[in-house]
């Protein structure tokens, strides 16, 4: 990481790329010059040079010459695109011109970090440009700071992105991006960019229901194994925007951040300072593939907790029970989870407050004692002497208006004043963005954990943002839609810090909360609700685009499925699940011998594997379709590998084509089995055969190289 002051070049080297940029030297605007394979120094001057005389011989009357180029955008001047940074000063000002103060390059452990401290020239603000890279990783993290130097005025912030990246001219800007909604989360959709404006956001108050905070750009030829391709993601855990703007002949320039269009402004105070969000940014040369490797490899590094664990088998009592809830169902169900090799028992929602449905009981978090007359301790006690670990349910940032909670404190919720606010599944939202509700809720969840000995929670939240005021607050509603989520950041923070033995699933109605962001501070996702088996193979796909296995908390549930009633075999649900951190969230009483047996089998097989799965390196082998695909995961020293291979449906009476394996060692010889020895180069080359037949159909096939 080099910064020269005399020339503004800017350059910055991971193991496999090079970033540069450069500072104007009549108006301070930083400008992007290249993002791809190393280059050198003199390379980066070169580039500098080059584009600043081609911005400077351009035809400006009609458009700003650094136009899509600027490494940050400023509102005003002669920008006439969408800016990063949009600020209203007294008197209505919403222009922004600047100078850069100072720039300082720390390092830490493992990174280097690049601030570049800008000045407004006609304002009292600062604004930071900070620049992170990693000794292991070729990701790039990007974050902004704002401070308002004014002792006297306040200001207001429209937009404060975290990022703009740029990618290069080229003929085509093809964008692949994560969509979908409830019980259809991480859909893989690829559209072009035109000239104008792509935006995709969440506009409900958490991440990832509709869309999901990440893209990708390619030139419209990449695939799993070939092309490069420029991606970025965003840590942050509620609404925010994706846009993309691009002209003829231009780059492309994609601004990332927190808030949706028309969430604020956010009030800055005197002397207030504001940190956006990280947005990290990846350029790969060798297709989707090698990308999603390069994520993996960096949440596995620099964002998941304890990313070194092997999460455990979990059962979980939803399906089993519902809200019938109570001691001895749920010790039986203790009983025949362990006897399937289960590690965890969650007891899910129904065992707190009046609740006996969705309509009640949200927020008093006491345990119910008609249900549970002597507390969770015997039924704890009995789970740990089975052997499993205790999981706990809880929707923290949730209140039923039938609640002990909400008759005390309406105020507490998300409303307007002289207006019934909106319920949705019965339920308000807490304002998380009052500090003495974020205080409350940890109180509460403290004092939970204290008094018993729990070992995972499951913090769920099942419904987006409504009736946004704070009427005892007016000036701080531009602010809730961000301090919520630091609230709810700071409350996981500190019980985590409090209660280092207890593990944390994200769920938000299912895949709601998925992202960078929150996987900081929890150690595995819930990435939907839909566990239909043959759906999940679309979702799981999606996800791993970005995500690690380690991360995807996966189910085996009963049939048929409530969400679409389909019917597909025990083995097929489990290989699905086996794909990575297996679940169990069936009711155990109406399983037979024979689904026991079965499922006993396939939770010791996956065992066996689940260190392939959870921390080796994944490879999509095709897509979910008629036609036989794989899952295909191998160790970081290629002496194991795992191979999930499923066919949904049998045509004709064709039988699967081979599939083609990748990462192995092409010299060395894999036993596949415990049988036959293959050379890694063949498995490569030529592929193996699965043998399935009909519908639903799947094998799991492993892999050891020999010494």
């Amino acid at each position: 990481m080099t910064y020269d002051a005399d020339t503004g070049l800017l350059l910055l080297d991971t193991p496999h790329t090079s970033y540069s940029a450069y500072v104007g030297r009549e108006d301070d605007i930083p400008i992007h010059t290249y993002w791809g394979p190393p280059i050198t120094a003199e390379d980066a001057a070169y580039l500098a040079t080059s584009t600043a005389e081609r911005l400077a011989s351009q035809w400006a009357c009609f458009r700003s010459a650094a136009n899509r180029h600027e490494e940050y955008p400023l509102d005003g001047g002669l920008q006439f695109g969408r800016a990063a940074l949009s600020v209203e000063f007294p008197g209505a000002v919403r222009t922004i011109e600047w100078r850069l103060a100072r720039h300082e390059i720390t390092a830490g452990p493992g990174h280097q970090e690049l601030a570049l401290w800008f000045e407004a020239r006609h304002q009292e603000l600062t604004v930071t440009l900070y620049y992170r890279v990693y000794d292991d990783s070729d990701v790039i993290d990007r974050s902004v700071v704002v401070r308002n130097d004014s002792t006297t005025d306040a200001v207001d912030v429209h937009r404060l992105d975290s990022a703009a990246w740029v990618t290069p001219e080229q003929p085509r800007h093809r964008m692949t991006h994560l969509t979908g909604r409830w019980a259809a989360e991480t859909q893989v959709r690829r559209t072009d960019l035109t000239d104008g404006h792509l935006v995709l956001e969440s506009r409900r108050g958490i991440t990832s229901h509709h869309a999901n905070p990440w893209f990708a750009i390619d030139d419209g030829t990449a695939t799993e194994e070939s092309g490069r391709v420029y991606s970025a993601t965003l840590h942050w855990s509620g609404s925010w925007r994706m846009l993309a703007q691009r002209e003829l002949d231009e780059p492309a320039q994609v601004l990332f951040g927190w808030g949706h269009e028309g969430f604020g402004p956010r009030r800055l105070e005197p002397g207030e300072v504001l940190k956006t969000p990280v947005s990290s940014g990846l350029f790969t040369a060798d297709g989707f593939g090698a990308m999603s490797h390069a994520w993996h490899e960096y949440a596995l590094r620099h964002v998941l907790p304890n990313s070194g664990e092997l999460r455990p088998v979990l059962f979980n009592s939803w399906e089993a029970t519902g809200f019938d809830v109570d001691e001895a169902g749920q010790r039986a169900l203790a009983r025949q989870a362990a006897d399937l090799g289960c590690e965890l028992f969650v007891l899910d929602d129904g065992w707190f407050g009046r609740r006996s449905g969705d309509q009640a009981g949200l927020g008093d978090w006491w345990v119910n004692t008609g249900r549970f007359p002597r507390g969770l301790k015997p039924l704890i006690d009995e789970v740990h002497a089975l052997g499993m670990g205790f999981g706990l349910w809880i929707e923290p940032e949730m209140v039923n208006p039938d609640s002990d909670l909400y008759r005390a404190h309406p105020e507490w919720t998300y409303h307007y004043a002289g207006r019934e606010p909106h319920t949705m599944r019965h339920q308000l939202v807490l304002n998380l963005a009052r500090p003495d509700v974020a205080e409350w809720v940890f109180g509460e969840l403290d004092a939970l954990l204290s008094a018993n000995d729990i070992q995972f929670v499951k913090w769920d939240m099942n419904r987006p943002f409504t009736d946004t005021g704070w009427p005892e607050q007016p000036d701080r509603q531009g602010r809730l839609w961000l301090d919520h989520v630091t609230g709810v950041y700071g409350v996981i923070d500190a019980l985590r810090r409090k209660h280092p033995g207890v593990a944390f699933e994200a769920c938000s109605g299912g895949g709601g909360r998925v992202d960078f962001g929150i996987m900081a501070r929890t150690d595995q996702f819930w990435p939907s609700d839909n566990t239909d088996a043959l759906d999940r193979r679309y979702i799981q796909h999606g996800f791993s685009h970005l995500y690690p296995a380690r991360t995807m908390s996966c189910w085996v549930t009963d049939l048929p499925t409530f969400i679409n009633k389909r019917r597909v075999p025990l083995s097929y649900r489990f290989h699905v699940a086996m794909a990575g951190v297996l679940g169990i969230g069936g009711d155990l009483n109406a399983w037979t011998a024979e689904e026991t047996e079965e499922a006993r089998r396939l939770i010791a097989q996956y065992k066996e594997i689940r260190h392939i799965v959870q921390h080796g390196r994944l490879h999509r082998l095709g897509e979910p379709g008629r036609s036989a695909s794989a899952v295909q995961y191998v160790t970081a020293d290629q002496k194991e590998s795992v191979v999930l291979v499923y066919q949904e449906a049998q045509q004709y009476d064709s039988n699967p084509a081979p599939i083609r394996l990748r990462g192995l060692a092409p010299e060395g010889g894999y036993r596949v089995d415990g049988g036959a020895v293959l050379s890694g180069a063949l498995l490569m080359g030529h592929g193996i055969t699965p043998q399935l037949t009909g519908d639903y159909a799947s094998t799991l096939i492993r892999l050891e190289l020999l010494a």
